[in-house]
């Protein structure tokens, strides 16, 4: 196969998922820098380790002293820090190992695809007398928007205090109704005797004014 063929189907590639970038549905992220600005392990060298929920830990060896921007070619043994998915996003953290107690955190945030920014898809993490860490993921910048794990409390309370209110409103709705049509009914058979009544007084003046006639006759 010609280098010119092999040339022709990378660009068609780059192409069709430029197209398509749905279709792609991952991709990889490493470690460009990082710089911690203290340590919590008083008797030996820190050992600070990058993991996932759900996943294995990494462990950076080289990250050793404070106040130092370590930074990584992305082809270092223990490269890539972990994967990231187009419509989620991931429970992640830099954390240190503690030799008598549970490990110390550095910092844990959601991690998303839609964090990296166009052109070279990098992301900063800073968090004040912790780190400072920039993650490179060219690809990121292509996925799909990603999606947060889960809902926020205080979205659902929203939602129902919108079906509260619009439960309300059509009972409101209901019953002007339903009061409306009574208060006609009940207007309409007023009326309707109302008409009776007149009637039956002009039918019985009418008797009265025949008696009269009548009688005068007689005389």
């Amino acid at each position: 196969m010609s280098i010119r063929h092999l040339l022709n189907s990378r660009i068609f590639w780059l192409i069709f998922f430029g197209f398509f970038p749905g279709l792609i549905s991952s991709a990889i992220v490493t470690l460009d820098s990082i710089e911690i600005f203290n340590t919590h392990e008083w008797i030996a060298k820190p050992t600070v380790y990058f993991v996932c929920k759900g996943e294995n830990r990494t462990v950076l060896p080289d990250v050793t002293k404070t106040g130092v921007v370590y930074s990584f070619k992305g082809e270092e043994s223990w490269q890539p820090l972990t994967e990231l998915e187009s419509k989620k996003c991931k429970r992640c953290g830099f954390y240190e190992k503690d030799t008598f107690k549970s490990d110390d955190v550095y910092d844990e945030w959601e991690f998303c695809a839609s964090e990296f920014k166009a052109p070279d898809g990098k992301y900063i993490l800073f968090k004040e007398k912790e780190l400072n860490v920039t993650f490179r993921c060219p690809k990121c910048t292509s996925l799909p928007v990603a999606s947060n794990i889960a809902p926020d409390k205080h979205d659902d309370g929203n939602g129902m205090h919108v079906a509260v209110v619009i439960l309300i409103s059509v009972l409101i709705s209901t019953v002007t109704l339903i009061a409306l049509v009574v208060a006609y009914k009940y207007w309409q058979k007023k009326k309707r005797q109302q008409d009776q009544a007149r009637f039956l007084k002009l039918f019985e003046e009418g008797d009265e004014a025949e008696d009269e006639l009548g009688l005068g006759n007689v005389i």
